[in-house]
């Protein structure tokens, strides 16, 4: 499962480490050497951003993630042509499972669209394509990647949000330090980056709490982020049409928007 650089702004409302990330940053490593040295000086971000006692003893049981690093230094899908992408993604497998979905229980997906205005398409295909519709969900725990990630040189100040935002989630009881997730620390059937879980998260089956692994909780919360983010009801999400912009912000990738896009459509038609 390659790394999904989402264009999503780094300012997550209530989790954004300030003065504490420069101490981060400037500790950070391209091994693990120092690894349990930087967690004892993160632990103090986490505390002025608001973590309790949960969320610090997560991060302190955080493992260096040497699969995490060994994948975000080997990233080729971004490098692939559109047909090669969908055809190794398997988009026509998607469409079609996608429709049977869809058609299995449309008052759900009807209702989405009715609260949030993002068609069932878009949805469905997200979900197929991040975790073939919840299949496979990642065997990485979550915390220990992001919190390597945001320990990696690399790219420290945006993960760094979203390890904050991991460590709250263990706090609400949304998800814990064992819970597995994709190599990058993103969590459920739409893989979520913690921050973004955290801001977008909606507990759509009413259980108490927002749970990204259960199925009806992480669509919701999608439509959400998708909403928030500037979806236009009844607007079209093809390129050059309105809500392809916001497309972009679920993922960097081109061939990644252009991909939902065109199932998305498929699945609808």
């Amino acid at each position: 499962m390659y790394f999904k650089q989402r264009a999503r702004s780094l300012v997550i409302a209530g989790i954004l480490v300030t003065s504490g990330a420069g101490a981060a940053l400037a500790q950070c490593g391209n091994t693990s050497a120092g690894f349990e040295n930087w967690k004892a000086s993160f632990a103090n971000d986490a505390r002025q951003a608001g973590v309790r006692s949960s969320g610090l003893q997560a991060l302190a049981n955080a493992q260096y993630a040497k699969r995490t690093i060994a994948a975000d230094r080997n990233q080729k899908s971004f490098r692939y042509s559109l047909e090669k992408f969908m055809q190794i993604r398997g988009a026509d497998t998607i469409v079609a499972q996608g429709r049977k979905r869809k058609a299995r229980n449309p008052d759900f997906y009807a209702a989405l669209e009715r609260q949030y205005g993002v068609p069932a398409g878009v949805l469905i295909a997200i979900h197929g394509m991040e975790t073939a519709f919840g299949g496979f969900m990642g065997d990485s725990s979550v915390v220990s990647a992001i919190v390597t990630l945001t320990y990696d040189c690399r790219r420290s100040d945006f993960f760094a949000p979203h390890a904050i935002g991991a460590l709250k989630l263990v706090d609400q009881g949304s998800i814990t330090g064992a819970t597995k997730g994709a190599k990058h620390g993103e969590l459920g059937h739409t893989q979520f980056l913690p921050g973004n879980a955290l801001k977008y998260g909606v507990d759509a089956n009413g259980d108490g709490r927002v749970d990204l692994y259960n199925q009806t909780d992480a669509l919701a919360s999608t439509a959400n982020f998708l909403r928030q983010k500037g979806w236009k009801p009844g607007q079209g999400y093809q390129q050059g049409q309105p809500n392809f912009a916001v497309i972009k912000q679920w993922n960097a990738a081109t061939v990644y928007q252009q991909s939902i896009a065109i199932m998305g459509a498929r699945i609808d038609g």
